[in-house]
């Protein structure tokens, strides 16, 4: 039992980080993607430019703070590119389903908010997966 208790704990910590670097990184892709909406590009467009900066400060952070890489640290990256490619399909494919929706069009931060809050679970299990080799 104690076993178990120190393994959800432990979950628990990890996700924290997860989440403390996640809304860094978070943070670098919704001004960024603020700067840009409606000012000088379409939301497609913006989350295309803004998710990937994201991503970079992401990966750097989520190396240094949150994962063990096991194995080569090209391996990991590559990986962990392959996954936000992913986690940028999924954003762009919700910010351009949401912005059809007249209240998304007329609120961008909260579309992008809503967008990021559905890609967090998606990058939380695939890259603890990409950095350690498992998902829970």
């Amino acid at each position: 039992m104690k076993d178990l208790r120190d393994k959800l704990w432990q979950l628990l910590r990890m996700k924290m980080r997860f989440a403390t670097t996640g809304a860094i990184a978070t943070g670098v892709d919704y001004v960024i993607y603020i700067a840009l909406v409606d000012r000088v590009f379409s939301p497609v467009v913006s989350n295309l430019i803004s998710y990937p900066c994201g991503v970079i400060v992401n990966f750097t952070l989520h190396r240094k703070f949150v994962f063990q890489v096991r194995g080569p640290a090209w391996r990991a990256f590559l990986l962990s590119v392959l996954v936000s490619v992913g986690g940028l399909g999924l954003s762009t494919l919700l910010i351009h389903t949401l912005s059809q929706m007249e209240f998304f069009a007329a609120h961008q931060p909260i579309t992008k908010l809503a967008s990021a809050s559905v890609v967090f679970f998606y990058n939380f299990y695939l890259k603890r997966f990409v950095f350690e080799g498992k998902f829970v």
